[in-house]
């Protein structure tokens, strides 16, 4: 079956075959048996069914779905949703996060408390859940088939730094990670996360390098310019490089100031000068 996927907007994580779109259908003719308009954002919807009456004008079935849509993914398809080289191996999280924000993690309601650990396909950038959540063999099964690919691993789902284990940091060097990425997005995580740049280090990694990255989580309702920037230089101390995530409602808003400071904290000379004062004041 030929799907075209159409995408809301264009990420590093779309695919980028000849049947992957972002607009209305091209003027020239396509041999398609469906088209799948994928809406990973919630504020992205109305554009999406703006580019649905668009696509259904080609006379072939038109489905809309993905995680907007808080429906639970299903089989793990190379290359479909996700650019090749991105993989899924398992979905779902045992956890009950509530942000800083005071939103709760969508994860476990849209796709279960119970984590499916799916067929391990290849590829080098991992985006499950909360891969270190399932079972040691299953994880054990995802380092041998990051070993076996051409390129350096990258984390970049994320890894849950109060479940991170001794064998799993010797695995991460062992297998040579590119990057790999925790979150620090409310106060119960920081020391987790300190605990997880020891042994991090323990096992090889260097503090601060490109390698040990971490997500902060700035702008939400009651945070200050002041408390977000302690927050991304502790996470400096705790041996890692900060990442700004902004805050965004489900309408997509951002606040202009907040923006500008995360734009402060997103080049990187400046962050690089920063880490190399937090470093030598240690």
């Amino acid at each position: 079956m030929k799907i075209a996927r159409v995408f809301p907007r264009r990420t590093r994580a779309t695919p980028n075959d000849d049947l992957v779109f972002t607009n209305c259908p091209p003027m020239f003719a396509l041999e398609i048996d469906e088209v799948h308009i994928s809406v990973a954002f919630t504020y992205d919807m109305k554009h999406a069914e703006w580019l649905e009456m668009q696509w259904r004008a080609l006379g072939v079935p038109v489905k809309m779905g993905g995680p907007a849509f808080n429906e639970p993914g299903g089989e793990f398809i190379s290359g479909r949703y996700l650019k090749q080289g991105y993989v899924i191996t398992s979905r779902g999280c045992p956890n009950r996060c509530v942000y800083a924000n005071g939103q709760k993690c969508m994860v476990p309601e849209r796709e279960g408390y119970k984590l499916r650990e799916l067929p391990i396909k290849d590829g080098w950038n991992i985006l499950d859940d909360n891969l270190l959540a399932c079972s040691d063999e299953h994880v054990e099964a995802v380092f041998k088939m990051l070993s076996q690919q051409d390129k350096s691993p990258e984390f970049t789902g994320g890894l849950e730094a109060k479940i991170l284990q001794k064998w799993h940091t010797e695995r991460l060097y062992e297998i040579k990670t590119k990057r790999m990425y925790f979150a620090y997005d409310t106060p119960d995580d920081y020391e987790p996360l300190v605990n997880a740049g020891r042994l991090l280090q323990d096992a090889g990694f260097k503090m601060s390098s490109h390698i040990m990255c971490c997500y902060v989580l700035i702008g939400y309702r009651g945070d200050t310019f002041e408390k977000a920037e302690k927050r991304l230089i502790d996470t400096i101390k705790a041996g890692f490089v900060p990442y700004a995530m902004l805050f965004k409602d489900r309408a997509g808003n951002i606040d202009t100031e907040w923006a500008k400071f995360q734009r402060e904290w997103c080049r990187p000379i400046i962050v690089m000068t920063k880490i190399a004062k937090v470093v030598k004041g240690k």
